[in-house]
């Protein structure tokens, strides 16, 4: 697995934990910043990265900002990306196992570096179901392609 991580101003401290995560489970990433406390703004990072997703350059990503909001909404408008703001472990494995999400979205300001690598790290290791949920995310592509 390849992941993209990214982060604003608002998240610069929490990415510094994600990518301590990722490290810590082998996994390859590639930090697309920022890595300062100036503010920045969320769609010049959430955009690049969502379609670096999106045409297959990784295989999923994670954007962290001030409340996870701002980077999801960009990374959604993305074709092909399927974002969660997750702020709880249920739902970090419920929106893999149910969704097939490829790029979850965390809010520094909302949750601390604890709770932040439980989530990715079930994230990440959490596998898609398919079946019933396969053709719900078909009719989401379906609508995405008219």
């Amino acid at each position: 697995m390849k992941v993209a991580v990214a982060a604003d101003h608002g998240g610069v401290h929490l990415k510094g934990e994600i990518v301590s995560l990722l490290e810590e489970l082998g996994i390859e990433y590639e930090d697309f910043g920022c890595d300062c406390e100036t503010s920045v703004d969320y769609p010049d990072y959430a955009l690049p990265v969502a379609e670096k997703v999106a045409n297959g350059e990784f295989d999923r990503a994670i954007l962290i900002c001030g409340t996870g909001i701002g980077m999801s909404i960009a990374a959604n408008k993305v074709k092909g990306i399927r974002c969660a703001l997750c702020h709880d472990v249920f739902s970090a494995k419920a929106t893999r196992e149910h969704n097939d999400t490829n790029i979850l979205a965390m809010g520094e300001r909302v949750i601390g570096p604890g709770l932040a690598r439980e989530i990715a790290k079930t994230w990440l290791t959490t596998e898609f179901l398919g079946g019933r949920h396969q053709r719900r995310i078909g009719k989401i592509d379906e609508y995405e392609n008219k």
